[in-house]
């Protein structure tokens, strides 16, 4: 995201955003782990509970900064509007990819062909990347290009190879279509065709429709079969239209009967966007910085106190995303974005941010290589002490952390580890100054 004059505190919070994120997602045992660092079990809200609403917050707030230039300059909006759609697809498609990766639900994991499989994902995720890496500016010569060029053929050829081996070896039919990554996708699929169509204002009040259309659909709306409205897990409207939709069999697999990323509570998702966009807006103003970070502050305590108050009646829920929980994250964004803004591009206090301005100029590549290991840590087996194999990632925390640290402090080492893992692949990335988009 660039600007005339770059904000190294929007790097700065989505980089503790992802750092935040990559934490709490990959603790060594998630029977231990210390309160804060799990989400609410249902209504309430925890540290962990502010991770996702601060990445879609700043998915806004990047919208107006980086769209807004080209539509200031007079680009054919319907370059733009490419530009969103296939954006959103991308954002999409690499959260489902990550969902099917590395098994793919292959049906027969003894045949020679799953290798083969294995091989192939390993080309062309390789060659995608490496594609990506020779898009920077430094490798805008012809003969880079012309690499490229055959690297992304070479990659066409490795993802058709799959697709000839799905036909006979996939099996989605338990696949989980909601995800992190598609909620992503489409928050910015609304809020950048809103941000091309209507003003803040309208924008403003978009998402005050949005929150209150919600808090009515839940609290009001019967849910068929003869269920009064309610918040439980299984039996809101929302839990009803993702069972009707997707069925059981593509829902979160740890409960199956409802999902966390669900249809319904995408509508106050894209409440979050918004106030990120207004917030993104309110940046590219000629005010003082003194002016932006008093708005910030400001207009974040009057949010964070009026979603306390919601909470009495819709009460604060990131699982279904309530309206009052939107209000409240938004008030908490915003009273992150403008405390870091006041420390790092005003008082100029840079010495602490250099791991989070690495990880916040490459946080999709990190998002997603965090994934990635983690699943291939899982998927790899070795022998276990009984002899059964276990993944590798287990084995490694059992004959590391667990030998010399409490259960807890072992999990939450594991999980930094994690943390400072992803942080060395993103800085070999920044030091070269290489910055995977899409």
């Amino acid at each position: 995201m660039q600007t005339s004059t770059r904000l190294l505190s929007l790097d700065v919070m989505r980089g503790l955003t992802i750092a935040g994120m990559i934490l709490v997602n990959n603790p060594g045992d998630w029977g231990n782990v210390y309160r804060p660092l799990l989400h609410a079990d249902w209504h309430g809200c925890t540290p962990t509970d502010w991770v996702f609403p601060f990445f879609l917050f700043m998915v806004g707030v990047a919208i107006p900064l980086a769209l807004g230039k080209r539509k200031d300059q007079g680009e054919d909006l319907r370059k733009i509007y490419y530009k969103i759609v296939s954006r959103s697809l991308i954002i999409i498609g690499i959260g489902l990819f990550l969902t099917a990766h590395p098994n793919f639900y292959f049906k027969d994991k003894s045949s020679p062909w799953y290798i083969v499989h294995l091989v192939l994902m390993a080309i062309a995720m390789i060659s995608v990347f490496i594609r990506e890496v020779l898009n920077q500016t430094q490798f805008k010569t012809e003969l880079w290009q012309q690499r490229r060029k055959w690297i992304s053929y070479l990659a066409l050829a490795a993802a058709a190879g799959m697709a000839l081996i799905g036909i006979f070896y996939y099996d989605f039919s338990h696949m989980r279509f909601p995800g992190v990554l598609q909620r992503i996708g489409l928050v910015y699929l609304a809020c950048g065709f809103l941000f091309l169509k209507a003003s803040p204002r309208m924008q403003l009040l978009t998402g005050i429709v949005l929150l209150l259309v919600y808090w009515a659909l839940m609290t009001l709306v019967p849910v068929p079969g003869g269920i009064a409205p309610n918040l439980e897990a299984e039996t809101n409207l929302g839990a009803w239209l993702d069972r009707a939709i997707f069925s059981t069999n593509h829902l979160w697999a740890a409960v199956k009967t409802w999902d966390p990323e669900g249809l319904l509570s995408t509508i106050p998702a894209i409440g979050t966007g918004i106030a990120g966009m207004l917030t993104g807006e309110w940046l590219r103003t000629s005010k003082t910085d003194h002016e932006k970070v008093n708005g910030l502050l400001a207009v974040g305590s009057l949010l964070f106190a009026l979603g306390l108050i919601w909470n009495e009646v819709f009460p604060l829920n990131k699982k279904i995303w309530t309206s009052s929980y939107v209000v409240y994250m938004a008030g908490i964004s915003l009273l992150f974005l403008g405390t870091i803004y006041w420390l790092v591009d005003i008082k100029g206090w840079k010495g602490w941010i250099k791991p989070f301005q690495v990880y916040g100029v490459n946080a999709l590549f990190a998002f997603v290589l965090s994934g990635v290991v983690a699943r291939l840590l899982g998927t790899i087996k070795v022998g276990g002490p009984d002899g059964e194999p276990i993944g590798l990632g287990a084995w490694l925390y059992q004959h590391s952390f667990v030998t010399f640290l409490s259960p807890m402090n072992a999990s939450l080492a594991w999980a930094i580890c994690n943390v400072l893992l992803i942080l060395g692949a993103c800085w070999i990335l920044y030091r070269n100054k290489i910055y995977i988009k899409v």
